[in-house]
């Protein structure tokens, strides 16, 4: 038996051993890293692998090169890169704004990735000091208390009640003068902020970030978005900011989706292999989208397995196929499609015939998931399929998902929201 975990997985990748292909994003991640200033924003579709690359971002940022050099940019790395104290943090729907934000922040524990675990003290009321001379040299960052013979009181690393913006300013201080600029030596502080688009109102969060930022500091966000003016609210706030950090992530090529089912071979010590036309296969399916081609390549290993098997045949590959145009393969995908259609067979035939309307140029490309509904309108006529304006509201309904949203621009255009429910849907039988 195989563990499917072991070559695949449709988690985030933090391994730079499972990260694969992505070379010009890399070298733009080195780039915004080692620019001494400035934000770093890495916005896309959903299912890119956005967050992969933000964990791989936050890999560099601590000192370890290893993915910038298997990817054959060892020559382009300055000779003396940026290194960083990092925080991440993943955003969630239950943060409605940026004041929000900060009180996370501020009181997050996490042990490997929060911001309190650098605040001195975790941001009580023990000063900050500077070392003279009656102190003794490995006194820097010990507890010394309000008083004490040659300590002079600097900073405080303290919380400010009904002030969550100036507390996190005090934390990032402290932060920065004694954890970066003291015991660790380190350049500046990272900062990174995933599925930063949940943020409900992200006013001001802009500015803060400008005001804040500096050769000590530096912000990344993450998030689902067509271009920065969906992840940023106060765009102009930072627009000079992202000269050099914008980071747009869009479906992989063919030979990247390949090099997935490569590594996992390898990761599997070849205990398991994939015919050619099995992978030609999925990247047709996958269109680029490597979250769905790591669930694929999941079901095609337990298949295997259930098969006995230590090849994946296009044979065995037909009975994946089979379990996913049923719904018996991806539980999740599958919930989404069931709350999209409700009890309604019609709606279950618009919303395939929205998900298989032809596109130009749609493989690979960010302008994949965009259907026009007058183009279906025809064919839900030719199907008897009345009602059409009835059964939309159900797709758009935040209730029930929302599968489309519209697109503000241009009448009648939409777009799914999730463009890999659209390629499971495309899949899916009716």
């Amino acid at each position: 038996m195989i563990d499917p975990e072991v070559g695949f997985t449709s988690d985030v990748i933090r391994d730079p051993n499972r990260f694969v292909g992505r070379t010009d994003l890399i070298r733009d991640c080195v780039k915004s890293l080692n620019a001494p200033s400035g934000l770093i924003a890495i916005y896309g579709r959903r299912g890119v692998g956005k967050s992969s690359l933000l964990r791989q971002l936050q890999q560099i940022a601590l000192g370890d090169y290893t993915l910038p050099k298997s990817a054959g940019l060892g020559a382009e790395l300055p000779s003396r890169p940026r290194k960083y104290l990092t925080v991440y943090y993943s955003c969630d729907s239950m943060i409605a704004s940026g004041p929000d934000l900060l009180n996370r922040l501020c009181n997050d524990q996490q042990s490997e990735d929060g911001l309190l675990r650098l605040v001195p003290q975790d941001g009580k009321e023990i000063v900050e000091f500077t070392r003279s001379k009656e102190v003794h040299a490995g006194a820097d960052l010990k507890v010394v208390n309000w008083g004490a013979k040659g300590v002079e009181s600097t900073k405080y690393a303290r919380s400010v009640p009904g002030d969550i913006v100036q507390t996190f300013r005090n934390y990032i201080d402290a932060i920065i003068t004694h954890q970066v600029r003291g015991r660790m030596n380190r350049d500046a502080l990272l900062i990174l902020l995933d599925e930063f688009d949940i943020i409900q109102k992200k006013d001001g969060l802009g500015s803060l970030i400008k005001s804040l930022t500096s050769n000590d500091l530096k912000f990344g966000i993450c998030g689902i978005g067509q271009d920065l003016t969906d992840l940023v609210e106060d765009h102009a706030s930072v627009e000079r900011l992202l000269e050099e950090g914008a980071i747009h992530v869009q479906p992989m090529q063919p030979d990247e989706v390949t090099e997935i089912f490569a590594r996992a071979e390898r990761l599997f010590h070849r205990h398991l292999t994939f015919d050619g036309d099995v992978v030609i296969s999925i990247i047709d399916a996958s269109q680029g989208y490597p979250y769905f081609a790591q669930l694929i390549g999941k079901e095609c290993v337990a298949q295997a397995n259930r098969q006995g098997k230590d090849r994946v045949t296009l044979e065995l590959f037909n009975l994946v196929m089979q379990d996913i145009r049923s719904g018996r393969a991806f539980p999740t995908l599958e919930s989404s499609y069931q709350r999209a259609i409700g009890n309604s067979a019609d709606r279950e035939l618009l919303l395939h015939l929205l998900a298989g309307q032809p596109e130009e140029n749609t493989m690979f490309n960010e302008e994949v998931g965009r259907v026009v509904l007058k183009s279906a309108r025809k064919d839900a006529e030719d199907l008897d399929i009345e009602y059409v304006d009835q059964l939309l509201p159900r797709l758009v309904d935040p209730k029930f998902g929302p599968v489309l949203r519209r697109i503000p621009d241009r009448q009648g255009l939409y777009e799914f929201v999730n463009p890999v429910l659209r390629l499971y849907t495309k899949l899916r039988k009716v």
